[in-house]
């Protein structure tokens, strides 16, 4: 029962998320509220996401140490594929900014006890998978074009990848396919951790719900994609330390983007569920005396 509300959320209680149609304006707003949220907790924001250059620092110095260059890039670009949920926090902070709450590091983490925790941790936990596959594919590509041949220094691994055919190879093979990640990524993601945070949906319902969202924007979700991907890249340039002021701003875009994208389903016909007033209780033996006296009551005197 719990594994199926991990995957499914309370279907039976909550209607199902509703994608509508977005604009390329729309794509400029949601950034333009992200710089806001970012001006208007700076201290946060940045505190939250210096762990992710730092990380990505260390990951490079591990990378040299042991002598595994040609994973350096494919690891930097694969922070990437697990942003969507890296962001998480920032997602609560606009939230709560939205709600007028004062931003609180430490609710930003609330999710823990949300009850889509568990589609969370799942959905979390695929993205995961998505980039040690990526990490493999990536290293295979590389075995495939190089072989096992060792590198003495980055200058002659740069030189070599930049000078000869088989380098230009590995950039354009490497390139390809960790787009198709990418992308796989974005189809999966855009809208999913946001709508997790937001309501009580399984791992399912928000992937499928951020499958349509694609579906339904493909021109303004690929602009979002190439905004990403040339804003991490240059955020990555200065030794990732632009990463602090980048990953903020697109954190906090993403839920505004996501507010943009997923709207409430109408609520149902309420009249249905409404039980009858108190004085008018209804026998099944008054039947079909009743039906006649509701139709003059609507009608009147």
């Amino acid at each position: 029962m719990a594994y199926s509300h991990v995957l499914m959320g309370a279907q039976a209680v909550h209607a199902q998320p509703v994608v509508r149609r977005i604009g390329l304006a729309d794509i400029k707003d949601a950034l333009r509220q992200g710089f806001d949220d970012f001006l208007a907790m700076p201290s946060l924001a940045v505190f939250l996401c210096l762990i992710y250059p730092i990380a990505g620092l260390v990951v490079g110095a591990v990378t040299f140490g042991y002598g595994l260059l040609p994973l350096l890039y494919p690891l930097i670009t694969g922070f990437a594929l697990l942003g969507p949920f890296a962001a998480i926090g920032l997602y609560g902070l606009s939230r709560q900014r939205e709600r007028d709450v004062g931003p609180d590091f430490a609710r930003a983490f609330d999710f823990f006890h949300l009850p889509s925790f568990g589609a969370i941790a799942a959905l979390s936990f695929a993205l995961l998978t998505i980039f040690v596959v990526w990490m493999a594919v990536a290293q295979a590509i590389y075995v495939a074009t190089f072989g096992y041949a060792p590198i003495t220094s980055m200058s002659d691994f740069i030189h070599t990848v930049l000078t000869t055919r088989a380098g230009w190879t590995l950039i354009l093979l490497g390139n390809g396919v960790g787009f198709l990640f990418a992308l796989l990524v974005l189809t999966i993601s855009v809208v999913s951790f946001p709508l997790l945070l937001d309501r009580d949906v399984g791992a399912v319902d928000a992937a499928v719900t951020s499958f349509r969202a694609v579906q339904i924007n493909p021109g303004p979700m690929a602009v979002w994609g190439l905004i990403v991907a040339f804003g991490l890249l240059l955020g990555s340039l200065p030794f990732l330390v632009g990463l602090a002021v980048v990953l903020p701003v697109l954190g906090h875009a993403t839920w505004h983007l996501y507010r943009k994208v997923v709207v409430e389903p109408e609520p149902l016909l309420r009249a249905e569920r409404q039980p009858p007033a108190k004085g008018q209780r209804h026998y099944a033996a008054q039947f079909p005396a009743t039906l006649f006296a509701g139709e003059k009551e609507r009608k009147g005197p």
